[in-house]
């Protein structure tokens, strides 16, 4: 059990308490002329981080030793105060004394916690000439310095250079090394350890358990858990805590619930938080709020990391009042002006429904200082759900306000960039990308070849393709997407083939990408074979995404039937989108018939959706089937049901013009009107020319299409 917050308060007023009366025993007794006296009342109070006590008890020493002086050093330090630690050591130097091992050890101590390397340099410089490099103490924090600023190979050198390296040196290298993801030479540092009899423990473990992140480390995990046990550590907080991650990671949730369940009476708010997130990461949300409720239940308090865990669980539509719930004990408790949980309270808006995007800008404006996430996340939101001119907007905002433009941002506001079809305005952000140093980051690097691609340039989207770095799928996948929308499967498919020879990593994105490509070029036996392969040959299950792919293919090859029978033979119930895409493919054949009983499914699922009436309504209007059309415009209107208009748009000189049907709010409106009816004459004379038998219902149909349609074009 922890103790409380207000217990540490009253242990740490207490202890300064009894500083204070040592002190004032040491001068009624006149003590304090002895050094070892006045250092142990020194040391006590740069425990108790009273420095301006120490300071002046600093000053008021007669003798001062080596000791006083590193006391103070170490004092400074450790309150995160290194540039007064650095002046306090100058003076050292003219007041004649020498440096020792802990003199250098407590300043390589804040140079780590900073990594400031260059500071480092010099103090192993300094170290080398006063021969302390062989001193086990002032070593091993050169070691640990050189291992938590990732300079391994300097880490290695200076251990090599130790005479007889302790626990903590060996420690410190292993925690180097995991902490670059050198697994191999972690674990033979263990190895190398344990052979020259040097005693493991919890710094030794919880390292190395942090590279056991993946299902194929699973047995290693065990292994490493026999050892922990072995070696009487099971019980320890920090190991027990590793473990729980390790295994969760691993993909076995029932081997780190046994880790927590075993630490009864040894967990600390790390333990509790550690099982939640392993809940979370295995979608076990329910388990993770019942875990939430129980660690208060025993008197442990919710940290940042708890909240913002907890939240992160709470966008599905079934766990939406959760979110609110919490985000009402999160104010309660004084925790909204946290930056970390307003981020993460933003973000469970963001994901819950496209209609929460107003209470996540509520808390963002609502925010006294933001940081990039929280810019981030709301320029994210407005680009996943078609805001993009607000995306855009936000963007300029962002620049305005110098906030730093990361990876993060670049993506999201070219992803806007794609969804307006701006190619000059997408080029403009290409540019600062580039001077910003992200053109190769993959993310970027993805959005500016899904941007040039949407905008009709593949062979830009190309270039940059070439320019990024190619391990990931991530880039990859976006180059054979831009192919495949881009009437290129062929291509598509020979870039497949040159992933899977370069062994870069598939995913199930790379599969509704070859899908996509076979779907657009007609290519439906290969397409089915992709999607029948996909989990033999892959290891990769296919998804609702890919049988709508699949289902795509079928309907454009006007082989309806058996996208039906693919649709039965389904493992899982088709949602939303299988329907629809179905949908689409019996709008194209014309078969009413079959389109009639696709949309009764869709109805069924998204009753408020408009996108299925219309399109139904469309097609008992084309068959002149008027009394079936005219029950669908009932139905709409008693279920209040509108149809939203579309929105088109045309960029011109490096400004976007956006127009809907009957639009009149354009200041150009009666110039594009005008021609608007001129280009409709043409047609009229054209139907007519060829012998077109063109009824009234659907030219008024083809007028409400051209209206929007050839604005969108630009035929001004």
């Amino acid at each position: 059990m922890r103790r409380p917050l207000n217990s540490l308060i009253e242990s740490s007023a207490y202890a300064f308490y009894k500083v204070l009366t040592t002190h004032c025993c040491a001068i009624k007794l006149g003590t304090l002329a002895d050094v070892y006296t006045a250092n142990r009342i020194l040391n006590a109070y740069t425990r108790c981080k009273e420095l301006h006590i120490a300071c002046k008890l600093f000053a008021e020493i007669p003798h001062r030793d080596t000791v006083s002086w590193n006391t103070m050093i170490a004092g400074y330090v450790n309150c995160g105060n290194l540039e007064t630690a650095f002046e306090i050591l100058k003076e050292m130097k003219r007041c004649g004394f020498d440096f020792d091992g802990y003199t250098f050890g407590s300043l390589l101590k804040g140079v780590a916690s900073t990594c400031r390397l260059e500071v480092g340099k010099q103090l192993h410089s300094m170290i080398v000439k006063m021969s302390y490099e062989e001193n086990v103490y002032a070593g091993s924090a050169l070691l640990d310095m050189y291992a938590k600023c990732q300079n391994v190979e300097d880490a290695f050198m200076v251990f090599e250079c130790l005479p007889e390296p302790n626990s903590v040196s060996w420690n410190a290298l292993i925690a180097g090394f995991s902490q670059v993801g050198d697994r191999s030479t972690a674990f033979w540092l263990l190895d190398c350890m344990e052979k020259e009899g040097v005693a493991v423990d919890d710094g030794t473990f919880a390292p190395l358990l942090t590279l056991l992140n993946d299902i194929k480390f699973y047995e290693l995990t065990v292994q490493i858990h026999a050892k922990i046990i072995k070696h009487g550590l099971a019980f320890d907080n920090t190991v027990c805590n590793a473990m729980i991650t390790s295994y969760s990671e691993c993909g076995s949730l029932e081997d780190a619930r046994k880790v927590f369940d075993g630490a009864v009476g040894m967990r600390d708010l790390v333990s509790w938080n550690s099982m939640l997130a392993a809940f979370l990461v295995h979608e076990k949300e329910e388990l993770g709020f019942k875990l939430f409720l129980d660690m208060q239940r025993l008197g442990f308090e919710p940290d940042i990391y708890t909240y913002t865990s907890v939240l992160s669980a709470c966008f599905e539509k079934t766990h939406q009042s959760h979110g609110k719930s919490l985000h009402a004990v999160v104010i309660k408790r004084g925790m909204e002006y946290s930056v970390p949980i307003s981020n993460a309270l933003i973000a469970m808006y963001l994901k819950s429904n496209n209609t929460s995007m107003e209470e996540a800008l509520k808390l963002f404006d609502s925010m006294e200082s933001k940081d990039r996430v929280s810019w981030n996340s709301i320029l994210t939101g407005f680009s996943q759900i078609g805001l993009s001119e607000n995306a855009l907007k936000l963007f300029g905002q962002m620049r305005s306000s110098m906030v730093e433009i990361d990876h993060y941002a670049f993506s999201a506001v070219l992803r806007s960039c794609s969804d307006l079809a701006t190619l000059q305005l997408g080029r403009q952000v290409h540019v600062l990308a580039f001077k910003s140093g992200f053109e190769t980051n993959e993310f970027v690097a993805s959005a500016l070849i899904f941007m040039y691609s949407k905008c009709g340039m593949i062979e830009d989207a190309r270039k940059s393709f070439e320019e990024t770095p190619k391990d990931s799928s991530i880039a990859w996948n976006s180059i054979v997407f831009g192919y495949a929308q881009n009437g290129q499967g062929n291509i598509a498919l020979d870039l497949f083939f040159l992933m899977r020879d370069r062994r870069v990593r598939l995913d199930h994105i790379t599969f509704v990408a070859v899908l996509t490509a076979c779907s657009h070029i007609g290519l439906v036996e290969e397409g089915l074979n992709f999607l029948k392969s996909m989990e033999s040959d892959y290891g990769i299950p296919p998804r609702m995404e890919h049988y709508a792919c699949a289902v795509d293919l079928l309907g454009r090859a006007g082989q309806l039937d058996k996208a039906k029978t693919l649709i039965e033979s389904m493992p899982f119930k088709p949602d939303a989108m299988v329907w629809k895409t179905f949908l689409g493919a019996c709008r194209v054949s014309g078969n009413i018939e079959l389109a009639t009983q696709v949309a009764s499914h869709l109805l069924e699922l998204e009753p408020e959706e408009h996108c299925t009436y219309v399109i139904l309504s469309n097609m008992y209007g084309h068959l002149k089937r008027w009394d079936e059309k005219a029950s669908l415009t009932r139905l709409m209107r008693e279920r209040g049901v509108k149809k939203v208009p579309g929105w088109s748009w045309i960029e011109i000189k490096n400004q976007v013009h956006a127009f809907n049907a009957e639009d009149k709010s354009h200041p150009k409106c009666k110039e594009i009107y005008q021609m608007i009816g001129q280009l409709m004459e043409e047609i009229t004379w054209l139907d007519t020319d060829t012998g077109l038998d063109t009824s009234t219902s659907d030219f008024d149909e083809t007028c409400e299409y051209y209206n929007v349609k050839l604005l969108s074009e630009g035929n001004l």
